[in-house]
């Protein structure tokens, strides 16, 4: 698969062929992906939400009105669950809410997502991360030059320096990560993609050699 290339002042530099990139037919992997996604949001809830059952209600066990003339007599305690402030029978209780996925899930999800924002253009290549200082407008305008329009951009490579680390982390709409921290949600998150070549090839042998195991 063939892939924009820029350099590292963000100027074009013709487009890079791409071996072994995850390909799939038809609608392989995208319950993988979903399910992927899915469990992230799932790990992600406390998991506290919590209400009183009858028992756990304050108050006195008396029967409210006598057993004779009210009409009333089999209302119960106060803590009765068809009464205001009563027990909630049912109700939600603490609980964890965790989904665990095995390797071969997450692996099919991560390339399936790099292979839908492949097919969507929404990947790009740059030699290297590199800028002279830094601050954070040198960072921008690389950015810029590279993809002006979007809204969400990841910056993937296998390392950072210190001075890309810190001009990238004040630009709310661009985050960085490295190839091998990066999950199928990152990418399914962006709206453009710009690895390194060397981020690239690194995550393509993590994912076949994934693979071979």
């Amino acid at each position: 698969m063939k892939f924009e290339l820029f350099n590292s002042d963000g100027t074009s530099s013709g487009e890079k062929a791409i071996d072994n990139f995850p390909t799939f037919d038809g609608d392989k992997g995208v319950d993988a992906l979903r399910q992927s996604i899915i469990a992230v949001h799932a790990n992600k809830r406390q998991g506290n939400a919590s209400t009183k059952l009858r028992s756990e209600v304050a108050g006195s066990g008396k029967k409210l009105y006598r057993q004779k003339g009210l009409g009333v007599g089999r209302a119960g305690d106060k803590k009765a669950i068809q009464r205001r402030g009563g027990g909630v029978i049912f109700g939600p209780r603490p609980r964890s809410y965790n989904q665990k996925l095995n390797k071969k899930i997450k692996r099919l999800a991560l390339g399936r997502a790099l292979f839908e924002q492949a097919e969507s253009s929404s990947i790009c290549l740059i030699s290297d991360w590199t800028i002279e200082k830094p601050k954070t407008h040198l960072f921008n305008s690389l950015l810029k030059k590279i993809t002006p329009n979007s809204k969400k951009i990841l910056v993937v490579a296998d390392t950072f320096s210190n001075d890309v680390s810190l001009a990238a982390r004040n630009l709310s709409f661009a985050r960085i990560s490295t190839s091998d921290n990066l999950a199928a949600i990152d990418i399914v998150q962006a709206d453009k993609i710009i690895f390194s070549e060397s981020g690239l090839d690194s995550l393509i042998s993590k994912y076949n050699k994934e693979k071979v195991a």
